[in-house]
């Protein structure tokens, strides 16, 4: 009798995780996590240092897999999403109304979330709990400067240049250098002037796009298959790298940004529950699945297709919306990350002693803010907006690699935290635009 009952529970299992994505990623969390410990030279390493490595590097490889895929429709599927998303009102008026709610309410977003950041940073001080000789060992690193070189170039761009920089002057140049802020300045450019035209002549076009869109999202259904796998393998690398010494000996830093990530969330709910007059409980039940691929692949590109699936099916939004406000949002609404930055920032003054000034806190703030827009929302891109943001309040670029070693956990839960805010948006802005 207990062998049929135990039976009976297996199979419940196995049909749990066949049907509900969110539960094999989970699996998948769960698995990595725990052989990265078993294997990690820091955790049980049962095998050697190096082996550990070389086999974190097999595991991943779904995962990388899984990205590539993504990563190879993303352009072609940002492109259409948003123009179909614009065009399917076919109402220019309309496209004033979404575009005069959508920018301001992106903007207040993150402007809060650098505010609850400074505030959080200034109040536990994470840098006067950090050793005295983590400082000097990050200091004499070569990572910081590989990472902080790529900006320097930028320095000597004036704000005109730049704004104007942002029309994509080359489309396809944007394409493939992955400037996915012109990319999408551009759909929305090509989704008005395809509204002010006429039907006919616009039609042709249209059906192109709805056809690759099609494409595009046949290609992203089959990487789906590889999700779970590639959780497990991308977390294993992680957890075999990182270890637990490493986030040990940053733990307060790390809990200092988590719970201003929670704290973020928290905000989101509170916004969807007034707004959009949507259960908290609820709304976290309908955008599990988007908040797990999105935490385990550390993408907000990866997880765009599924954001859009779910904010349509479980959350009832109107694809005219959904489908211009994700797309737009993996790429301008970065609250995780904008709350990420300047924790990281004022942590860093901390550590290295630099007094932050009102002045240098507006500084501070305008900065991220306008950094955490535009952001590619690809893996490790966050450390390098970092290295501007640092720039600006004199902190040291090799102190970067003080928390390159615990960044990769934390830019999982960021990106959690933007697609969450795409997702509530979307039903701030489908309960604003009713019919």
């Amino acid at each position: 009798m207990p062998r049929k009952k135990l039976k009976q529970l297996v199979g419940s299992l196995q049909l749990l995780v066949k049907t509900r994505l969110w539960a094999q990623i989970l699996a998948g969390m769960l698995l990595g996590i725990t052989t990265g410990l078993l294997l990690s030279p820091s955790g049980a390493a049962l095998v050697s240092e190096e082996n550990a490595y070389a086999i974190s590097g097999w595991l991943a490889l779904p995962g990388y897999v899984f990205l590539a895929l993504v990563k190879m429709v993303v352009i072609p599927l940002i492109l259409s999403s948003i123009i179909l998303g614009l065009t399917s009102s076919g109402d220019p008026a309309y496209l004033k109304r979404i575009s005069l709610r959508i920018f301001p309410y992106f903007a207040v977003m993150a402007t809060t979330a650098v505010v609850i950041g400074i505030s959080l940073s200034m109040l536990i001080q994470p840098g006067k709990y950090v050793d005295s000789e983590l400082i000097s060992s990050a200091m004499g690193g070569v990572k910081a400067e590989a990472v902080a070189a790529p900006v320097g170039a930028a320095e000597s761009i004036s704000l005109p240049e730049r704004i104007v920089s942002l029309i994509p002057t080359n489309p396809l140049g944007a394409a493939l250098e992955g400037q996915m802020l012109q990319v999408v300045i551009f759909a929305i450019l090509m989704g008005i002037a395809l509204v002010g035209i006429a039907e006919t002549r616009a039609k042709p076009l249209l059906d192109m796009l709805d056809s690759l869109r099609e494409v595009s999202m046949k290609v992203v259904s089959w990487a789906m298959m590889l999700a779970p796998y590639a959780v497990f393998g991308l977390l294993s690398q992680v957890t075999i790298k990182v270890g637990l010494a490493t986030l040990l000996g940053m733990s307060v830093y790390v809990g200092t940004v988590l719970l201003g990530l929670f704290i973020v969330l928290c905000w989101y709910l509170v916004i969807a529950a007034v707004f959009a007059k949507r259960s908290p409980l609820e709304f976290l039940r309908a955008i599990r699945e988007v908040q797990l691929l999105a935490f385990s692949t550390s993408s907000s590109a990866a997880v765009m297709p599924l954001s859009i699936k779910t904010a349509e099916e479980k959350l009832g939004i109107r694809p005219a919306i959904a489908q211009f406000i994700v797309p737009l949002g993996a790429t301008v609404n970065m609250d995780g990350t904008a709350c990420y930055q300047v924790i990281a920032a004022v942590f860093l003054t901390q550590v290295f002693g630099i007094e932050l000034t009102l002045a240098s806190l507006i500084l501070l703030t305008i900065t991220t803010v306008g950094a955490s827009i535009g952001t590619p929302s690809a893996p490790g891109v966050g450390i390098v907006i970092l290295a501007t943001i640092l720039q600006t309040i004199g902190v040291p670029p090799g102190g970067i690699a003080l928390i390159i070693g615990v960044d990769r956990i934390l830019d999982m839960s960021r990106t959690a935290v933007n697609v969450t805010g795409d997702l509530a948006a979307c039903a701030v802005m489908n309960k604003w635009l009713k019919k």
